[in-house]
């Protein structure tokens, strides 16, 4: 096996007999978000669309988002959590068959060939890489592998991806809050701390999102928000705010309610754009496609729903879309991709003779 750097996160294989597992390989897919990664490892067997896929086992680690933590650290978080998850399931490296990586931040051929070239100093040479934007494992969790659809992650970041059954891709949003990720975790959040400053100048109007927000992060003055976001402006941190701003809305505050209303359209108007640039809609705008709704921001456990405020708002425009909430989560959407590949690769070298 390459690379035995970082011994004490693999030292766990040399306890690993070399018969263990029995010959059986193994598919890790990993979600690499701002805020978490998740890795899951899956046996290469066959089962149906009908029940869950099986996971032998599931690690979580930090965020592995080179563009929000650096190259070097991301890289640790993700060989870590892969490390965790093939120690709890009693297996080594040599088990494994492919490697779904999906994280935020892949956005560009030279992210990808990077990362490629990276898992490839780990693992031996006849493994299988995959590395895609997080998106995609997030589509994939939806349609069970198949990517075809669109998908709408708004959790501490935002992204709208879309796929064709032909093979076209599209993507709007997911350039980071500098840039704009509106409707997102941090760009709800940072509007609300940006409206309670403004109160306080009286540049703004009075709003509730003062005192629960002062409440909530243990402050006695809106003077202390500055020190208190400058402290550590991380993103996820900032998106944490998110419930305390949908509390508001819903006890009637309009400054809460028009951030919420803001994130609705910005999240909306993402949606549409790769839909229309896809023609998944088809020529008549009727046509039927998934719309996968990923993120603890368009979770339906609230009275003020963003989800369902979403998908109103998509519908009136695209009445063929189908709203779809993930049986399993992006890990395992990820894992599944790389399945797919696997079985459709095995059944091509091992054609069934039909001898009537």
């Amino acid at each position: 096996m390459k690379r035995e750097r970082k011994g004490d996160i693999w030292d766990f294989e040399h306890e690993i007999p070399a018969t263990s597992g029995g010959g059986e390989k193994l598919i890790l897919g990993l979600d690499g978000g701002t805020s978490n990664t998740i890795c899951v490892c899956m046996p290469v067997i066959p089962f149906t669309s009908n029940h869950s896929p099986p996971v032998y086992a599931r690690a979580v680690a930090g965020c592995s988002n080179h563009n929000s933590v650096g190259e070097t650290a991301a890289r640790e978080t993700l060989e870590q959590v892969m490390a965790e998850a093939l120690l709890k399931s009693g297996c080594s490296r040599s088990a494994v068959r492919a490697v779904c990586l999906a994280v935020s931040g892949v956005n560009h051929p030279t992210d990808q060939q990077r990362i490629l070239d990276w898992l490839s100093d780990i693992f031996t040479s006849d493994v299988e890489f995959f590395v895609e934007n997080d998106a995609v494992a997030a589509l994939a969790s939806g349609t069970m592998g198949k990517l075809h659809g669109c998908v709408l992650i708004a959790g501490t970041g935002t992204i709208a991806y879309g796929y064709t059954e032909d093979g076209r891709e599209a993507r709007a949003s997911g350039a980071g809050p500098v840039l704009g990720d509106w409707g997102s975790g941090y760009g709800i959040a940072a509007k609300a701390l940006t409206s309670v400053i403004r109160s306080y100048d009286g540049r703004g109007p009075e709003t509730m999102l003062t005192c629960s927000v002062l409440h909530q992060l243990q402050l006695s003055s809106p003077d202390e928000l500055i020190g208190w976001t400058y402290a550590d402006p991380s993103w996820a941190r900032i998106a944490n705010l998110v419930p305390v701003v949908v509390s508001c809305a819903e006890a009637g505050d309009q400054v809460a309610n028009d951030i919420l209303l803001h994130a609705v359209q910005e999240l909306a108007s993402s949606v549409k754009a790769v839909v229309h640039r896809l023609g998944l809609c088809g020529k008549d705008g009727k046509a039927s496609f998934p719309l996968v709704m990923v993120g603890n921001v368009l979770e339906a456990n609230r009275r003020w729903d963003i989800g369902k405020e979403v998908i109103d708002c998509i519908a009136k425009d695209f009445p063929g879309m189908r709203p779809v909430r993930p049986r399993v989560e992006p890990a395992v959407g990820a894992a599944l991709l790389a399945w797919n590949y696997v079985i459709e690769q095995y059944q091509q070298e091992h054609p069934v003779v039909d001898y009537d």
